[in-house]
C-alpha cells in the first residue's frame, strides 16, 4: 500500500529512482535539491539572498474568528497602519455565537471594522469555512499563503500554504518575513487509482498512519507527484492535502495538470493556473510510494488520526482494538470513573456508532457530499439512536449541491444539514452524548475534540472515516461498514463538473483589499482586551515547575482547550484561566502563585529573598515553566503558548517540540524553548525548581546550551538545557519579553 524509501530518491521522467541509482543517471543530490517544486516556490518568495536561511514574504494571509482579533491587536500595538497584502478574515469557528453572550458577535463586528480600516476581506459567518474560501478565491499555482489555522493547506492547487501561530502573521502585516532554514522535501509518489468506495480521507489516514509516529515528514514539505494524480478529482486531491497537517509536516505541494486548470477556470481564475512539475533529477530526502489501488477504506480510532487501521481489520479485531481505545482513554484522560465499555456497542458481531458527521475543510466538499447523497439515495436513516449531519463547506458548495439535487437526497434521508461551520472539528458543534461514539469526516479526533468535559464526568469518542463509508454505515444503522463493501458503489471520477456560483459572496462579503480607510474606527466589544505587558528577560531565571506532563505527546488542545473556550480568545486574561484545565486542573493556581511572587519581587526584591533559594532577587526573575515530553501537536493557535506567558511562564522544558509552529509560538511570546535530553529520567514534578544563571548573556550571545541547577526535594543536580537553532532575531524577541516588545523597540 505505502512503501517508504528512507534513503531518498530522484524524480525521473514522471516517476522516481532510489537515491543509490541516481549517480548512474547523472543525478546529483546538491543540484537535485534545487529542482523540486517546493524549492522553486520558496526561492521566488525568499528575500534573504540565501536559500539555506530563508526569509519569505507571502502572497496572501487568512485567519478565522478565534485568531484574527489577537493578531490585529498585536500588530496594532506594534505599529500597524494598513494590511500590506491581501488578508482574509473568515468567521467559521465562533459562528454560532452561542457561548458568552454577545462576545462572539462583538469579535465579528471588530473584524469587519478592521477590514475597513486596514484594507482586508471580511467573510461573514456561515458563508464559508476558511480553507474552502481560500481554495475558491486565492489559491493558485506557484503562490504561498500563510494562515493562523494549522490546516492551511492548498498544495493541490500548486500553492505552498503554511499554518502558523498568530505572531508569524503579525510579522507579515508589519512587512517582516517568515524565517526558517531550508526544509527537507519528501516525495509522495502516487500510482494507480483508488478502488471504488475509497475516498480521500482513506488515502490521507493511510499516509498519516505510516508517517506520524515515525516522524517521517516532520517539519518537511510533502511534494506529491506521479501518474496516480491524474486519477484524482480536485476535491479528492484537496481532501488528501488538507490532512497532511496531521503528519506534522510544514507544508505540501502537488503537480498541477488539466484538472487544476479546469477547476480554476470554473472559479473564474484561469490566470491562476500554470503547469507545475519537478524537474528531472529533483532530489527528495525520503520518498513514500503510495499505491492508490491498494489503499483500503480506513478508520482512525481515538485519539489521533495516526491510530488508523483498515475498516476490514477493525471489524475482524474489534474487541482487541476497542480494548486498546479504552486503555488509551484511562491513561490519556486520567479518569477515576471510566465510561461504560465500548464493547457494549457490539451487537451481532457488528460495532454500532451513535452519530455521523461530514464537515469542514476536509469533509464538507462538493464531491464528498455528492457521493454521500448518491449512496443514501433518499433512503430513510430511521428513527433509532444513530443520526447524521452534514456541513457544506461554503455557500457556493451548498448552492451547487442544491442545483444538482444532492441536498434534497440528503434531507430526504433525514440528514441534518448545517451551514458552513468548523465546529465539529474542535468541539463546538454536534457534541455527542456521554459515552457515545461518533464517526466523522473531519480533521481531528484528539481527546475532547468533540466537546466532552472529562472533569464533569463526560467522555465521548470520535473516529475518523471517509464520507463514503460514513454514508454506507448510516444505511446500516450506524454499523461500521467500508464503502468498498457496498454493492452499488461506483469509483470516483477523475474530474467533477462543477458550476461555481459566487453570488452569495458578492451579496455579503466585504471586499476591501487595498482599500484601507485610516479614519474608520475599530469597534471594540467589552471582551476584547489588550495583551498584558511583559518585561524583558532578566539576567538570571529561577523557574518553578507549574505542570509536569509525561504523556508521549501533548496536543495544543490539552494546553488550551478548544470548544467553548474559543469565545474568550479575544481576552488574554480570561482565556488563561482555562490553560491546561482538562490536563492539569491545578496548573492555573500554581502558575498564579508563582506569578504573585514575581510581581512582589519587581516591587520589592528584598521582600521575597527567602523564596528565591538564596539567589539574588534583584537580578533573578521568578517564573513558571511547563515540563512535557513532546508538546505542541495539533492546532496552530498561539494561545497554547500565550496563556502560559500571561500567567507568568518564562520557558518550556521538553524532549522535543512536536511542531515548528508551537515552538515558534513559545518564542514569539518571550519564553525560552528549552529541550533536555532524557528529560523523563529526571523525574521532574510540580514544585521542583530550575535555576538558570546568565540566561540573558547566553541569549545575547550565540550559546546553544546553558548549565542549570535542578532543585528537587531530594537535592540539587546540574542539568544541561539546550536551545539550539535560535537565530539572532528569535533570541532578541525572547530578550525583549515578547514580539510586541521587540517591535516596539525596533
Amino acid at each position: 500500500m505505502i512503501t517508504l524509501y528512507a534513503q531518498g530518491g530522484y524524480y525521473c521522467d514522471g516517476g522516481f529512482v532510489p537515491a543509490q541509482e541516481g549517480p548512474a543517471r547523472g543525478f546529483q543530490e546538491a543540484a537535485g535539491r534545487e529542482k523540486t517544486m517546493a524549492y522553486g516556490i520558496m526561492a521566488s518568495h525568499n528575500v534573504s539572498g540565501n536559500m539555506e536561511h530563508l526569509k519569505m514574504k507571502f502572497d496572501a494571509m487568512a485567519s478565522h474568528d478565534i485568531t484574527y482579533v489577537g493578531i490585529i491587536q498585536t500588530a496594532r500595538a506594534s505599529g500597524l497602519e494598513k494590511f500590506p497584502l491581501p488578508y482574509v478574515l473568515t468567521n467559521c469557528h465562533n459562528s454560532l455565537c452561542a457561548v458568552g453572550g454577545t462576545i462572539n458577535e462583538d469579535d465579528h463586528v471588530f473584524g469587519l471594522s478592521a477590514a475597513k480600516k486596514y484594507g482586508g476581506e471580511f467573510v461573514p459567518a456561515h458563508q464559508a469555512v476558511i480553507h474552502s474560501y481560500m481554495r475558491e478565491r486565492y489559491a493558485g499555482c506557484g503562490r504561498m499563503i500563510i494562515g493562523s489555522d494549522s490546516h492551511t493547506r492548498y498544495g493541490a492547487y500548486g500553492t505552498m500554504a503554511i499554518g502558523e501561530g498568530g505572531p508569524e502573521l503579525v510579522k507579515q502585516l508589519l512587512g517582516r518575513t517568515y524565517d526558517i532554514d531550508l526544509p527537507p522535501v519528501v516525495g509522495i509518489y502516487l500510482t494507480g487509482k483508488p478502488r471504488p468506495g475509497v475516498g480521500p480521507q482513506d488515502v490521507a489516514l493511510a499516509i498519516i498512519e505510516k508517517t506520524f509516529n515515525a516522524g517521517t515528514v516532520k517539519n518537511a514539505v510533502m511534494e506529491f507527484f506521479g501518474p496516480g494524480i491524474a486519477s484524482l478529482a480536485m476535491d479528492y486531491r484537496s481532501g488528501i492535502d488538507v490532512m497532511t497537517t496531521e503528519t506534522s509536516c510544514l507544508s505540501s505541494i502537488w503537480e498541477t495538470d488539466e484538472t487544476v486548470q479546469k477547476n480554476l477556470a470554473a472559479h473564474g481564475r484561469a490566470d491562476a493556473y500554470k503547469p507545475m512539475h519537478p524537474q528531472n533529477g529533483a532530489y527528495y530526502d525520503r520518498v513514500l510510494h503510495v499505491e492508490l489501488d491498494k489503499v483500503e477504506c480506513m478508520i482512525a480510532l481515538p485519539f489521533h488520526p495516526s491510530c488508523a487501521v483498515p475498516i476490514r481489520t477493525f471489524n475482524e479485531n474489534m474487541e482487541d482494538l476497542l480494548h486498546q481505545v479504552e486503555e488509551r482513554t484511562k491513561k490519556q484522560l486520567e479518569l477515576k470513573n471510566p465510561p461504560e465499555s465500548l464493547l457494549k456497542k457490539i451487537r451481532n458481531g457488528k460495532f454500532y456508532a451513535d452519530q455521523g458527521v461530514i464537515a469542514g475543510c476536509s469533509g464538507g466538499t462538493y464531491q464528498n457530499l455528492s457521493r454521500a447523497a448518491e449512496i443514501l439515495k433518499g433512503q430513510p436513516l430511521g428513527s433509532n439512536a444513530f443520526w447524521l449531519s452534514a456541513y457544506p463547506a461554503s455557500m457556493p458548495v451548498m448552492m451547487e449541491l442544491g442545483r444538482t439535487g444532492a441536498l434534497q437526497k440528503l434531507m430526504a434521508s433525514g440528514v441534518s444539514l448545517r451551514s458552513a461551520f468548523c465546529g465539529p472539528c474542535f468541539g463546538a458543534g454536534d457534541v455527542p452524548a456521554n459515552g457515545a461514539f461518533s464517526i466523522r469526516h473531519s480533521t481531528r479526533n484528539f481527546p475532547n475534540r468533540e466537546g466532552s468535559k472529562p472533569g464533569d464526568g463526560q467522555v465521548s469518542f470520535v473516529a475518523l472515516m471517509d464520507a463514503r463509508s460514513i454514508a454506507v454505515s448510516a444505511l446500516n444503522g450506524g454499523a461500521i461498514t467500508a464503502a468498498s463493501d457496498y454493492p452499488e458503489i461506483m469509483e470516483d471520477p477523475a474530474y467533477v463538473d462543477y458550476h461555481y456560483d459566487d453570488s452569495a459572496y458578492q451579496a455579503r462579503v466585504y471586499h476591501g483589499v487595498g482599500k484601507a480607510n485610516p479614519e474608520e474606527p475599530l469597534v471594540f466589544g467589552p471582551n476584547i482586551a489588550d495583551w498584558p505587558q511583559q518585561i524583558p528577560m532578566p539576567e538570571n531565571l529561577l523557574l518553578e515547575v507549574a505542570s509536569a506532563i509525561y504523556d508521549p505527546l501533548t496536543t495544543t488542545d490539552e494546553l488550551i482547550p478548544s470548544g467553548e473556550t474559543s469565545s474568550y480568545r479575544s481576552n488574554p486574561l480570561k482565556l488563561s484561566e482555562f490553560a491546561l484545565s482538562r490536563k492539569d486542573p491545578q496548573y492555573v493556581g500554581r502558575a498564579k502563585a508563582i506569578q504573585a511572587v514575581e510581581l512582589q519581587r519587581r516591587e520589592n526584591p528584598a521582600s521575597v529573598a527567602e523564596q528565591m533559594e538564596g539567589y539574588d532577587p534583584v537580578t533573578t526573575g521568578f517564573g513558571s515553566v511547563v515540563m512535557s515530553v513532546r508538546p505542541g501537536d495539533g492546532s496552530a493557535r498561539e494561545q497554547a503558548a500565550s496563556c502560559q506567558r500571561v500567567l507568568g511562564g518564562c520557558a518550556n522544558l521538553c524532549l522535543e517540540y512536536a511542531t515548528k509552529r508551537y515552538r515558534s509560538n513559545v518564542i514569539n511570546w518571550g519564553m525560552v524553548p528549552f529541550t533536555v535530553e532524557d528529560i523523563e529520567s529526571l523525574g521532574i514534578q510540580p514544585g521542583d525548581r530550575v535555576y538558570v544563571p546568565g540566561i540573558r548573556k547566553a541569549l545575547e550571545g550565540d550559546a546553544e546550551s546553558v548549565t542549570a541547577t535542578l532543585i528537587q526535594p531530594n537535592g540539587k543536580k546540574e542539568i544541561t538545557l539546550n536551545m539550539k537553532n535560535l537565530p539572532r532575531e528569535e533570541r532578541d524577541v525572547i530578550l525583549a519579553g515578547c514580539l510586541i516588545n521587540y517591535y516596539a523597540s525596533c
